[in-house]
């Protein structure tokens, strides 16, 4: 070997499967990248969301830590961009909310009395149009009833080990795709409130977590070009129509 690691494939998933991983796989080897396990059986590190940037507001005053909030059909993302992520954190200062954005980033693990948080911490951030948009949609749906069909197998060990974390009903996430592409066919009405049990239990975490989120340095420099082709969707067979 030659020492140089590959940077992780950014994983498509709804805001959904995420925000209900809390299972961590730790790495055998020193440096090597921390692994969060979704609902679905999906081993991911780095991810690729689009949505709709809600807000952004500092953390604390000159803090230079901002908290992002990104809206899928299915749910919103929380993120955190600072100094460490120079390129997110330039794009961000010059976008203001509401807009459509993509973002790729390392998912964020951080434990509070047990329970297991997951966030954003974006690499890159770029506004884009309704098509990009709706393209992702598509295919998030598409890997995530992959997904849905290798959990029924239960061939993949990954799988097995979700199955026995989080026991998950498949059919509450078959429906969770089925609405994020009725979104397609119907006007996207973008997720405003977020139930405030939830929201300010992050911001006390926020404050136990600030200072070491200001020491983490462990982002790369990154550049990634989105391109999609036109195409014409048909979701009548997906959609169960």
């Amino acid at each position: 070997m030659n020492g140089v690691r590959r940077r992780e494939i950014a994983k498509r998933i709804f805001a959904y499967e995420f925000n209900r991983s809390t299972h961590r796989i730790k790495p055998e080897e020193d440096k090597a990248p921390v692994y969060v396990l979704t609902p679905l059986g999906m081993r991911c590190n780095r991810v690729f969301v689009v949505g709709a940037l809600l807000d952004k507001d500092e953390i604390k005053p000159d803090s230079g830590i901002w908290r992002i909030r990104v809206a899928d059909p299915t749910g919103a993302f929380f993120g955190y961009v600072g100094r460490f992520q120079p390129d997110a954190l330039e794009s961000l200062m010059e976008i203001e909310p509401p807009e459509l954005v993509a973002i790729v980033a390392k998912i964020g693990v951080f434990e509070r009395d047990g329970r297991l948080f997951v966030s954003l911490r974006p690499e890159s951030i770029s506004v884009v149009d309704s098509e990009t948009r709706d393209y992702w949609i598509y295919e998030t749906a598409l890997k995530t009833l992959e997904r849905i069909k290798r959990m029924e197998l239960k061939k993949d060990e990954d799988c097995k080990l979700a199955w026995q974390i989080y026991n998950p009903n498949l059919n509450e996430f078959r429906q969770m795709v089925k609405q994020a592409l009725a979104s397609l066919k119907e006007e996207f009405e973008l997720i405003e409130e977020i139930e405030e049990e939830e929201l300010k239990e992050r911001k006390e975490i926020e404050e136990v977590e600030f200072e070491k989120l200001k020491e983490k340095d462990e982002l790369e420099e990154f550049e990634e070009e989105f391109e999609f082709e036109e195409e014409e969707w048909d979701l009548s067979d997906i959609l169960g129509e």
